[in-house]
Protein backbone atom coordinates (compact mmCIF):
# COMPACT_ATOMS: atom_id res chain seq x y z
CA UNK A 1 0.00 0.00 0.00
CA UNK A 2 0.87 3.22 -1.32
CA UNK A 3 0.28 5.95 1.19
CA UNK A 4 1.53 8.70 -0.74
CA UNK A 5 0.08 7.61 -4.11
CA UNK A 6 -3.55 7.51 -2.48
CA UNK A 7 -3.68 10.69 -1.09
CA UNK A 8 -2.75 12.13 -4.43
CA UNK A 9 -5.01 10.36 -5.95
CA UNK A 10 -7.17 11.31 -3.84
CA UNK A 11 -6.80 14.88 -3.89
CA UNK A 12 -6.91 14.60 -7.95
CA UNK A 13 -10.57 13.39 -7.80
CA UNK A 14 -11.24 16.72 -5.46
CA UNK A 15 -11.19 15.02 -2.20
CA UNK A 16 -9.40 17.34 1.01
CA UNK A 17 -7.64 14.86 2.53
CA UNK A 18 -5.88 14.99 5.96
CA UNK A 19 -3.57 12.26 7.43
CA UNK A 20 -3.09 11.76 10.97
CA UNK A 21 -0.96 9.11 12.97
CA UNK A 22 -3.27 8.23 15.55
CA UNK A 23 -7.43 7.91 16.03
CA UNK A 24 -6.71 10.44 19.03
CA UNK A 25 -5.12 13.03 16.23
CA UNK A 26 -7.53 12.25 14.16
CA UNK A 27 -10.52 12.47 16.73
CA UNK A 28 -9.34 16.02 18.47
CA UNK A 29 -9.21 17.77 14.91
CA UNK A 30 -12.41 16.93 13.95
CA UNK A 31 -14.07 17.56 17.61
CA UNK A 32 -12.34 21.51 16.30
CA UNK A 33 -13.84 21.49 13.05
CA UNK A 34 -17.20 20.67 13.76
CA UNK A 35 -18.34 22.65 16.30
CA UNK A 36 -22.28 24.05 17.19
CA UNK A 37 -24.09 22.02 14.29
CA UNK A 38 -26.02 18.75 13.49
CA UNK A 39 -24.37 15.72 12.87
CA UNK A 40 -25.07 12.19 11.50
CA UNK A 41 -22.60 9.18 12.02
CA UNK A 42 -22.95 6.28 9.92
CA UNK A 43 -22.69 2.98 11.64
CA UNK A 44 -18.91 2.32 12.01
CA UNK A 45 -16.17 0.41 14.24
CA UNK A 46 -13.94 2.87 13.45
CA UNK A 47 -15.72 5.53 14.03
CA UNK A 48 -16.71 3.77 17.89
CA UNK A 49 -13.27 3.34 18.40
CA UNK A 50 -12.61 6.93 18.17
CA UNK A 51 -15.85 7.86 20.67
CA UNK A 52 -16.70 10.49 18.29
CA UNK A 53 -20.35 10.35 19.22
CA UNK A 54 -19.33 10.96 23.04
CA UNK A 55 -17.09 14.03 22.06
CA UNK A 56 -18.86 15.49 18.86
CA UNK A 57 -22.30 15.48 21.79
CA UNK A 58 -20.58 18.03 24.57
CA UNK A 59 -21.05 20.70 21.42
CA UNK A 60 -23.51 19.98 18.83
CA UNK A 61 -26.26 17.58 18.07
CA UNK A 62 -25.50 14.08 17.03
CA UNK A 63 -27.45 11.43 15.61
CA UNK A 64 -26.28 7.64 15.55
CA UNK A 65 -28.16 4.59 14.81
CA UNK A 66 -25.76 2.73 17.16
CA UNK A 67 -26.91 5.43 20.46
CA UNK A 68 -30.56 5.01 19.84
CA UNK A 69 -32.85 6.96 22.70
CA UNK A 70 -34.99 4.47 23.88
CA UNK A 71 -38.25 5.67 22.73
CA UNK A 72 -36.93 6.01 19.15
CA UNK A 73 -36.00 3.08 16.75
CA UNK A 74 -33.02 2.78 14.52
CA UNK A 75 -34.91 3.68 11.42
CA UNK A 76 -35.90 6.48 12.93
CA UNK A 77 -32.78 7.66 13.90
CA UNK A 78 -31.14 6.79 10.57
CA UNK A 79 -33.69 9.16 9.03
CA UNK A 80 -32.54 12.17 11.19
CA UNK A 81 -29.06 11.41 10.50
CA UNK A 82 -30.09 12.03 6.41
CA UNK A 83 -30.82 15.63 7.41
CA UNK A 84 -28.13 17.08 9.26
CA UNK A 85 -25.35 19.33 8.39
CA UNK A 86 -22.62 17.32 8.81
CA UNK A 87 -22.07 13.36 7.92
CA UNK A 88 -19.59 11.31 9.11
CA UNK A 89 -19.17 7.65 8.35
CA UNK A 90 -15.73 5.20 7.21
CA UNK A 91 -14.92 3.17 4.16
CA UNK A 92 -14.90 -0.94 3.63
CA UNK A 93 -12.92 -0.15 0.34
CA UNK A 94 -10.72 2.30 -1.11
CA UNK A 95 -8.02 2.15 -3.55
CA UNK A 96 -4.61 3.90 -4.20
CA UNK A 97 -6.06 4.86 -7.63
CA UNK A 98 -8.43 7.26 -5.18
CA UNK A 99 -12.28 5.10 -5.39
CA UNK A 100 -14.06 5.08 -2.10
CA UNK A 101 -16.03 1.69 -1.62
CA UNK A 102 -19.24 0.95 0.81
CA UNK A 103 -21.35 -1.87 1.23
CA UNK A 104 -24.80 -1.92 3.00
CA UNK A 105 -27.34 -3.39 3.92
CA UNK A 106 -30.45 -1.13 4.48
CA UNK A 107 -28.89 2.42 2.59
CA UNK A 108 -28.56 4.69 5.26
CA UNK A 109 -24.86 4.30 5.39
CA UNK A 110 -24.52 5.02 2.28
CA UNK A 111 -27.45 7.39 1.70
CA UNK A 112 -25.68 9.76 3.90
CA UNK A 113 -22.53 9.99 2.59
CA UNK A 114 -24.10 11.07 -1.44
CA UNK A 115 -26.76 13.83 -1.07
CA UNK A 116 -28.58 17.19 1.22
CA UNK A 117 -25.68 17.38 3.63
CA UNK A 118 -23.21 20.42 3.73
CA UNK A 119 -20.20 18.59 4.30
CA UNK A 120 -18.85 14.72 4.40
CA UNK A 121 -16.28 13.45 6.26
CA UNK A 122 -14.93 9.65 5.62
CA UNK A 123 -12.57 8.48 8.54
CA UNK A 124 -10.81 5.18 8.08
CA UNK A 125 -7.29 3.52 8.72
CA UNK A 126 -4.80 2.78 6.11
CA UNK A 127 -5.70 -1.22 6.23
CA UNK A 128 -8.45 -0.25 3.97
CA UNK A 129 -6.34 1.09 1.30
CA UNK A 130 -5.39 -1.40 -1.36
CA UNK A 131 -3.87 -1.00 -4.91
CA UNK A 132 -6.99 -1.03 -7.42
CA UNK A 133 -10.78 -0.31 -7.88
CA UNK A 134 -11.04 -4.32 -8.00
CA UNK A 135 -8.78 -4.76 -4.80
CA UNK A 136 -11.04 -2.43 -3.12
CA UNK A 137 -14.39 -3.95 -3.52
CA UNK A 138 -13.04 -7.31 -3.07
CA UNK A 139 -12.09 -6.49 0.18
CA UNK A 140 -15.48 -5.10 0.81
CA UNK A 141 -17.45 -7.65 0.12
CA UNK A 142 -14.66 -10.74 1.76
CA UNK A 143 -13.36 -8.89 4.52
CA UNK A 144 -15.47 -6.33 5.60
CA UNK A 145 -18.75 -7.40 5.17
CA UNK A 146 -17.99 -11.19 7.18
CA UNK A 147 -16.68 -9.24 9.56
CA UNK A 148 -19.78 -6.93 9.90
CA UNK A 149 -22.37 -9.73 9.78
CA UNK A 150 -20.88 -11.66 12.82
CA UNK A 151 -20.28 -8.31 14.81
CA UNK A 152 -23.99 -8.14 14.31
CA UNK A 153 -24.82 -11.64 15.12
CA UNK A 154 -26.05 -12.41 11.87
CA UNK A 155 -26.53 -16.00 10.82
CA UNK A 156 -25.80 -15.60 6.89
CA UNK A 157 -23.15 -18.08 5.39
CA UNK A 158 -19.89 -15.14 5.45
CA UNK A 159 -20.90 -14.42 9.13
CA UNK A 160 -20.45 -18.14 10.69
CA UNK A 161 -17.12 -18.93 9.16
CA UNK A 162 -16.00 -14.80 8.81
CA UNK A 163 -13.74 -15.52 5.75
CA UNK A 164 -15.55 -14.78 2.57
CA UNK A 165 -18.48 -13.24 0.54
CA UNK A 166 -20.59 -16.16 -0.28
CA UNK A 167 -23.30 -14.30 -2.50
CA UNK A 168 -26.34 -15.58 -0.48
CA UNK A 169 -29.82 -15.00 -0.29
CA UNK A 170 -30.25 -14.82 3.55
CA UNK A 171 -32.50 -12.13 4.80
CA UNK A 172 -29.80 -11.40 6.43
CA UNK A 173 -27.69 -10.28 4.32
CA UNK A 174 -25.87 -7.16 4.65
CA UNK A 175 -24.17 -6.62 1.22
CA UNK A 176 -27.17 -5.32 -1.00
CA UNK A 177 -26.00 -2.25 -2.34
CA UNK A 178 -22.42 -1.29 -3.06
CA UNK A 179 -21.62 2.34 -3.64
CA UNK A 180 -18.56 3.08 -5.57
CA UNK A 181 -17.24 6.52 -5.67
CA UNK A 182 -15.32 7.44 -9.04
CA UNK A 183 -15.12 11.50 -7.30
CA UNK A 184 -15.92 13.60 -5.30
CA UNK A 185 -20.25 14.59 -5.63
CA UNK A 186 -20.94 17.84 -6.86
CA UNK A 187 -22.15 20.34 -4.46
CA UNK A 188 -20.79 19.13 -1.37
CA UNK A 189 -17.27 19.60 0.42
CA UNK A 190 -16.20 16.44 1.17
CA UNK A 191 -13.03 15.80 3.66
CA UNK A 192 -11.23 12.07 3.90
CA UNK A 193 -9.71 11.34 6.84
CA UNK A 194 -6.98 8.89 6.82
CA UNK A 195 -5.15 7.59 9.95
CA UNK A 196 -1.64 5.69 9.63
CA UNK A 197 -3.57 2.45 12.18
CA UNK A 198 -5.72 -0.72 11.02
CA UNK A 199 -9.16 0.54 12.19
CA UNK A 200 -12.11 -1.39 11.74
CA UNK A 201 -12.99 -3.48 9.56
Amino acid sequence: MDIQKAIISFEKNGYQVKFFQTPEEAASYLNVEIHQTTVGLGDSQTLLSMKLYEKLSLHNQVFDPQHCPHDKSFVDVGKRCLQTDVFITSVNGASETGVLINIDARGNRVAGSLFGHKKVFFVFGINKIVPSLEEAIWRARNIAAPQNAKRHGYKTPCALKADKCYDCSSPERICNLLAVHYKKMKGTEVELIIINKSLGY
